[in-house]
């Protein structure tokens, strides 16, 4: 059976700040990071279509697909302003960076696979994979095309930030390292503060996952959310 710690296609970032001999500027804190009480529903979904991920300065990684999940389809999708959006983020970087995406739009039935395998374990906090619900007003964020798990690249290679794609622990909470100053506390804000100014949020259980458009970001901005369910043409 797939697990959520394979494949392992990151560097710890630290580890290779200090190969290369970087230095990482410090960057402002990361905000105090909430999760909603209520999302609101999508009544008024915009018509965008997915489009493949492509971009010189983001690396698509394919995790689930790689690990053999089931329902995983080979290729990465996002809505079409989601992907500029990202594309925006990964231009802003310092030279030798860009971004990685581990994952972005998901068919509703691997996150069924996913939501499953990953809350057989009975002591997992909510709130790290989302119920496969099929309500087109209540879609899960990835079902929805406008969310990304992604991280930052030195020279290409995929950076874990203190934790792993997927690690289901308070490491991956996105605050985590606030208290630990080091490479991978400013790489976090880079990255936090890099995709929040292309225009998305950021899930505070996981420094990795970033949303446009969704529910919880029309919670988190005062918007109205854009996107339902979407499929690849």
């Amino acid at each position: 059976m797939p697990r959520f710690d394979e494949p392992k296609l990151t560097r710890d970032g630290a580890d290779l700040v200090a190969e290369l001999g970087l230095t990482i500027d410090e960057r402002p804190p990361l905000p105090g990071l909430i999760e909603p009480a209520e999302f609101p529903r999508v009544d008024n979904p915009v018509t965008e279509p997915l489009v493949s991920v492509h971009h010189p300065r983001v690396a698509t990684l394919s995790n689930y697909h790689r690990a053999g999940w089931n329902a995983a389809r080979e290729g990465t999708w996002l809505r079409a302003s989601a992907l500029e959006q990202l594309g925006q983020a990964a231009d802003s970087l310092p030279e030798r960076f860009g971004l990685c995406v581990f994952d972005a739009w998901r068919p509703l039935d691997l996150q069924a696979e996913l939501y499953e395998s990953a809350y057989g374990d009975p002591g997992l906090p909510p709130g790290f994979v989302s119920p496969p619900d099929v309500d087109p007003a209540t879609p899960p964020p990835h079902l929805t095309g406008g969310t990304v798990d992604c991280s930052l690249t030195i020279d290409g290679t995929p950076l874990g930030l203190g934790a792993g794609f997927d690690d289901f622990t308070d490491r991956a909470r996105a605050d985590s390292l606030e208290a630990e100053p080091g490479p991978n506390r400013e790489l976090r804000r880079m990255l936090y503060w890099t995709m929040r100014r292309a225009g998305f949020i950021l899930l505070d259980c996981e420094w990795w996952h970033f949303e446009y458009g969704t529910r919880r970001w029309a919670a988190l901005t005062g918007n109205e959310p854009l996107f339902g369910p979407a499929t690849p043409d």
